[in-house]
């Protein structure tokens, strides 16, 4: 592998995506979910409630909701349209009502009201796909995570476009993405890859106006403004692939 003082923007993805994880994960302390949670529970919930939304919006509606619904029967208790009432807040509350409501009977009918914490199992919740299940596995069970053969890295909007903009793939499927995420780090930092990603997307690498002035890896990243270079995140191109 090149020295780091000799990779570039240029350089294979391979050399530069773990550099890239290296200063991302130091800039944002390792990553860290955002969503505000005590239990494995209370972070599927939130996950699931966190589409189409923002961590901001869903933290400010879970505590009650949290004290309302401590667990998986309570979401059962109530009325639907009562449920729907306190979720309205997060949109697209009548699928939400939905999906908590699904994977609620669901713990309990098969895992006696806990959390599983594995893939095979998360991804037979309602409401529960690999990117809700690879986040909530990463962030409270990470040996379990690394483990697990099922597991992988969450791809969400974020992801995506960072992956293309760091020509880490030319894919615009988050399911091959994720596949190319997979080969390109070691299974020990599976658990470890998005977080810092996502964080990096919402604060630095904004999708219509990247602040790459202000980014720990602008060098390194073949889709920088600053170097006058087109942005892949919405082209077929890879450099350094």
């Amino acid at each position: 592998m090149p020295e780091i003082a000799e990779l570039h923007r240029r350089s294979p993805k391979g050399a530069r995506a773990r550099v890239i994880l290296d200063r991302l994960s130091e800039r944002y302390q390792g990553g860290v979910v955002e969503l505000d949670h005590s239990t494995p529970f209370q972070l599927l919930v939130a996950t699931i409630l966190s589409a189409q939304s923002t961590d901001k919006k869903i933290n400010e509606v879970t505590p009650a909701l949290f004290a309302k619904y401590p667990g998986p029967a309570d979401y059962l208790a109530v009325p639907e349209e009562e449920l729907q009432a306190d979720l309205k807040p997060t949109g697209f509350f009548r699928q939400k009502a939905k999906s908590l409501r699904g994977m609620s009977q669901a713990l309990l009918d098969r895992y006696d009201g806990e959390v599983p914490l594995r893939m095979s199992e998360l991804v037979t919740l309602p409401g529960v796909a690999r990117k809700t299940a690879n986040v909530v596995l990463g962030a409270v069970a990470p040996l379990q995570h690394i483990a697990d053969p099922d597991a992988g890295l969450a791809v969400d909007t974020h992801v995506k476009r960072l992956a293309r903009r760091f020509a880490f793939t030319r894919s615009d499927d988050p399911v091959r993405i994720e596949r190319d995420l997979m080969r390109l780090f070691p299974k020990q930092r599976w658990p470890y890859v998005s977080l810092p990603i996502i964080l990096h997307g919402r604060r630095v690498c904004d999708a219509r106006r990247p602040r790459c002035g202000d980014c720990v890896v602008e060098s390194l990243c073949p889709s920088s403004q600053l170097a006058g270079k087109r942005d892949l995140a919405g082209q077929a191109i890879g450099l350094g692939v």
